[in-house]
């Protein structure tokens, strides 16, 4: 209206734009036709500024939510979550353990395993004295001695056996034929020492093939091709399968178990490595899928009949069996929401668990019903006040389960899964985490950092089948090495473990 003049009959072009320049226009010269149009035009304006202003906020809510997640994201830790700390490079959070709870150094009455002096050594290198002072010239005679030993490695070439056999007729005419041992089976092969070692290097202390034949050069003057390391590989897996499968028939009767799962990489593409393991026993499988497909397929979890100890993935609880979760998971989840969600309830909840687990290590015969009684009482009293401060969000009329915060989340888990999360407390035999299976997935993880994925379905199921066997001989402090030329020397594999 800048300019407009009282003669003027009808609103400028532009009118309504007009209306919105920052000096303040005479309206005292406007006719009512011209002011009811500027009111209907300041209308719609304002009908349109409050749809952009909500749009505005509505998108400002959801950007704030991502920045709120991405934060979360950025926050997270092997100490809050379940990211690996091989994840996190340099930068190492502060360890859920309390300062002083495991003293450093070794525990009173561990034997120690200082280098001892043996009665017997196998040389003896003498280092006499002068025959005359050299300041006097008289002869001198020893008066006493000193010794020292020095343990040393002693590299030796292969030993080479040559085998024959010998053929003969009879008068009568029958031919007799000695025979070769059985594990003699080619005109030229390596002997079980060899395939032992290879075998030990290569899958139980995770050296890639390449850098194995190395090493075995190094050590004895003889390098064997990368795919004979392979061939030797899978024949280890053949020789142990049947000690692979009585270990999953054993876990079957085990009153308490733990299982995980881990992603690996077969042939390019996804798998999942699985496993079962008691204190005594690791079973080890690999599988394309990941949940109840593979469990009924790999035929193992779905006939176990004890106490399941797991992280609390959507497939374990289906399983006909008893369950307990891994509070391992829990504690640093409610560490995130104490540090970084705000929330005084969690780290209450931490306090609880960990005193609860300080009680059941006091009293390893299991804790009495008024203990395990006043432990859930505090517990489903934190579990009430949390849930005070946050509510359930109400249905939003979308398809599907509400979107709900991962602090509504981690609650309800809590509470649904509270028998399972405090199960440690009713039996003994249950442990607090489920500590034992998650170590059996490090070292295969160890392997694919080295080997980047297994090349073949064979060659992951036969280091599964190996991993299996050897981790339970270590379990049962059997030694592995001699144990694993017992095998290519014909042995049982059964023989060495306890079942």
């Amino acid at each position: 209206l800048k300019g407009h003049r009282e003669e003027d009959s009808q609103v400028l072009p532009g009118f309504a734009d007009e209306v919105l320049m920052e000096r303040l226009p005479d309206l005292s010269g406007l006719s009512h036709a011209q002011k009811d149009q500027l009111i209907h035009a300041l209308w719609g304006i304002t009908g349109e500024l409050r749809q952009e202003v909500s749009r505005l906020q509505n998108q400002a809510q959801l950007l704030e939510g991502e920045a709120s997640k991405l934060r979360a994201q950025l926050a997270k830790n092997s100490s809050n979550s379940s990211k690996p700390p091989s994840s996190e490079g340099l930068r190492k959070p502060k360890s859920l353990r309390k300062a002083g709870e495991r003293p450093v150094g070794g525990v009173p009455g561990h034997p120690g395993s200082t280098l001892r002096r043996v009665e017997h050594p196998d040389h003896v290198a003498e280092h006499p004295l002068r025959t005359h002072c050299d300041e006097c010239g008289e002869p001198l005679q020893p008066q006493s001695s000193q010794a020292r030993q020095v343990f040393d490695l002693q590299f030796l070439p292969v030993e080479v056996t040559e085998h024959r056999t010998y053929r003969s007729r009879c008068r009568c005419g029958k031919v007799h034929q000695s025979e070769f041992p059985h594990t003699v089976m080619a005109p030229v092969q390596y002997g079980p020492r060899l395939k032992a070692l290879t075998v030990y290097l290569a899958q139980h202390h995770m050296i890639p093939v390449e850098r194995t034949c190395e090493l075995l050069e190094a050590l004895c003057g003889l390098r064997p091709s990368t795919g004979t390391v392979m061939n030797i590989l899978e024949e280890a897996g053949q020789q142990l399968d049947p000690a692979h499968q009585a270990i999953a028939d054993a876990l079957m009767e085990c009153e308490v178990a733990g299982a995980d799962e881990s992603g690996v990489r077969v042939e390019g593409k996804l798998h999942w490595l699985h496993t079962l393991v008691s204190d005594s026993l690791s079973w080890l499988g690999v599988h394309p899928k990941r949940g109840s497909i593979a469990f009924d397929e790999l035929g193992l979890l779905k006939h176990f009949k004890g106490i399941l100890v797991h992280d609390g993935f959507k497939s374990y609880p289906l399983l006909e069996c008893e369950h307990a979760l891994c509070n391992a998971h829990h504690l640093r989840e409610l560490t995130f929401q104490a540090e970084h969600r705000q929330q005084p309830w969690a780290q209450e909840m931490i306090d609880l668990l960990c005193e609860a687990l300080e009680e059941t290590r006091a009293h390893p015969q299991g804790l009495d019903l008024q203990g395990i009684g006043r432990i859930r009482t505090r517990y489903e009293a934190l579990l009430a006040q949390a849930w005070k401060t946050n509510p359930i969000k109400p249905p939003d009329g979308w398809p599907g389960r509400t979107p709900q915060s991962d602090t509504v989340n981690l609650l309800r888990r809590l509470q649904d899964g509270a028998d399972e999360v405090l199960h440690f407390t009713r039996n003994p035999a249950v442990p607090f985490t489920n500590n034992l299976a998650e170590r059996e997935i490090r070292m295969p993880k160890v392997k694919l950092k080295i080997a980047g994925c297994f090349r073949t379905l064979n060659g992951a199921q036969a280091f599964c089948v190996i991993r299996s066997y050897l981790s339970t001989l270590k379990k049962q402090q059997v030694k592995l090495l001699p144990t694993l030329t017992d095998v290519f020397c014909g042995h049982s594999p059964l023989s060495a473990i306890a079942l």
